[in-house]
């Protein structure tokens, strides 16, 4: 979650015209699925939906001797009680189960998420009514970040089978040599549909304090999993790699173009290279979250050279997505046109997260009995 006094990088674009490009893309995107091969006669798919989602303060109500979650307490300045807390969970498992419905009707089948205090609340969120028939499993490491809060990995296990998973520090330092304590980023290996994924999920460091002065932060961030990509790559040159998350960056930023190298043009991934399908979004204007009236696009979900491919046998991308339905949008106050955030400065008002969601759709064609 972005600080009220932390810059931007800002899309010099008008809500009112970004809003008006999401309508023209969202039916654009509809008129290109009724044509698209998946739907043919002659082929059949499967269809693989992978996303992203800041939760934005996934706190719960339980006072944590290990981290200073005092406001997210019934006694706490934000008021934090059990009530609101099941509000807050009944509305992102609405978001949730949406997401991809409109290509597969299980949803999402990996979610990556952010700001999440613990195990406790993302066991809480899968259990939620819209949400309990897909039995979400979760991984999930408590991370030394100094608000207490985490990423973490949802996954339904009729799509995929975790093998492994651990958290991989980030070691960074200020400018007077201490550790700057933040997110841990994620790593899970596994196999979707019995073809190995490998998943780095993350919530690279803030801009407060400046975007050029805290640029070396995600830099350093980006370059683990630049370095963890590069070593499944010896390994097989074809791994498919997924870095997502809240990255804190836009596509257009060094950390994305330059430390991770992502290119938004497909036909310019080289092997072993990343495609970053957000850039297509960030260049039209759309973003993920909003600050004083211009959006920035940092939640994003990029894959390595082997989930582009077209022709192979396995997954394959196929479209992205940012969740922007209208009534995750405010409607009024001073956040009109933005996304419905949970708290206004400290008054709840019950929206869902300062973050849109983001998600892929996958595809593997497969042979007709």
């Amino acid at each position: 979650m972005l600080a009220a006094n932390e810059p931007l990088v800002a899309v010099a674009l008008p809500l009112n015209f970004i809003k008006r490009k999401m309508k023209q893309t969202c039916l654009s995107f509809l008129l290109l699925l009724a044509f698209h091969p998946i739907f043919s006669q002659k082929q059949q798919y499967k269809v693989a939906c992978i996303g992203f989602y800041n939760l934005e303060n996934l706190f719960d109500t339980i006072d944590s001797p290990d981290t200073d979650d005092s406001e997210f307490l019934p006694d706490g300045k934000r008021h934090w009680t059990p009530a609101v807390y099941q509000e807050k969970l009944g509305n992102l498992s609405k978001v949730i189960s949406e997401l991809g419905t409109e290509m597969t009707p299980d949803g999402v089948a990996i979610l990556g998420v952010a700001e999440v205090e613990n195990q406790l609340v993302l066991e809480d969120l899968v259990k939620q009514e819209k949400i309990a028939n897909r039995h979400y499993e979760i991984v999930h490491y408590e991370s030394p970040d100094h608000r207490g809060i985490d990423v973490g990995l949802l996954y339904q296990p009729k799509y995929f089978k975790v093998l492994g998973s651990r958290a991989i520090p980030l070691m960074i330092y200020g400018d007077d040599g201490a550790r700057i304590y933040t997110r841990d980023i994620l790593y899970v290996s596994g196999l979707l549909d019995g073809e190995p994924l490998h998943i780095l999920v993350n919530h690279w460091p803030s801009r407060r304090g400046g975007e050029a002065a805290t640029r070396p932060l995600r830099n350093a961030a980006a370059l683990i999993c630049k370095t963890v990509k590069d070593s499944l790559l010896t390994i097989d040159p074809n791994a498919k790699v997924i870095v997502m998350g809240d990255l804190n960056d836009d596509p257009n930023s060094p950390s994305v173009k330059k430390v991770l190298a992502a290119s938004g043009d497909k036909s310019k991934v080289k092997k072993g290279g990343f495609f970053n399908p957000m850039e297509a979004f960030f260049k039209q204007g759309f973003g993920t979250m909003a600050y004083n009236d211009a959006w920035s696009l940092f939640d994003q979900v990029i894959i390595s050279q082997g989930l582009v491919k077209e022709r192979q046998d396995g997954y394959r991308f196929q479209k992205a997505h940012v969740y922007n339905k209208p009534y995750l949008i405010q409607k009024s106050g001073q956040y009109k046109g933005y996304p419905f955030r949970t708290f206004d400065f400290d008054n709840y008002i019950g929206g869902y997260s300062d973050h849109f969601p983001v998600y892929l759709m996958m595809v593997k064609a497969v042979s007709k009995p």
